[in-house]
Parts: C-alpha cells; sequence; structure tokens
C-alpha cells in the first residue's frame, strides 16, 4: 500500500468499459493528482484522509499548480501573500 495504490483499478475499468472513472488511495499532494489526470488514469481523484486532515486542500492544491479558485469575499483577506493571485483579480476594500 502506497501512493495512489488503487489508481491501477480506475485506469483498468476506464480502458475495459469506457466508463469514467475516479482514483483513490492515499492521494495526498497536488502534483501526484494532476499527474493520475494528465496521464488519463483516471477522470476525477476522490479525497478522503487528505480532505479531513486539512480541508482547504484543494485551495493549497490550486497554488500549487499555479491555479486559481473562486473565494466568496469573506475569505479575501485570508489569501496568503505568496499566492497573490490565487483568489483571482478580487480586490479587498
Amino acid at each position: 500500500m502506497g501512493p495512489g495504490y488503487q489508481v491501477e483499478f480506475a485506469e483498468r475499468i476506464k480502458r475495459e468499459t469506457g466508463m469514467p472513472t475516479i482514483g483513490v488511495g492515499l492521494i495526498t499532494e497536488a502534483r501526484q493528482a494532476e499527474n493520475i489526470l494528465q496521464q488519463g488514469q483516471a477522470d476525477v481523484i476522490g479525497l478522503a484522509r487528505a480532505m479531513l486532515y486539512d480541508p482547504r486542500w484543494p485551495w493549497r492544491a490550486a497554488a500549487a499548480l499555479g491555479a486559481q479558485v473562486f473565494a466568496p469575499p469573506q475569505y479575501w483577506r485570508s489569501q496568503p501573500l505568496e499566492h497573490k493571485a490565487l483568489f483571482g483579480s478580487m480586490r479587498v476594500g
């Protein structure tokens, strides 16, 4: 059992049936999840323990990958200084 240990099952089901699949199994890093999607091993990533531990995992992953997320105005002041574009072109008044 290691990182992405169940992804091979999603990949096989996707290949043999053509059905969309969800990759799961100790997926904890943004780059790991992105690689699974980019390689076509799964269509969606399911996070469980990572989200229980860090409910803002998607925001951290977006920041790590240079992406942006939608955040309602009440969160704008929480944007980390090192990720000034994470919430897009919002304005804090």
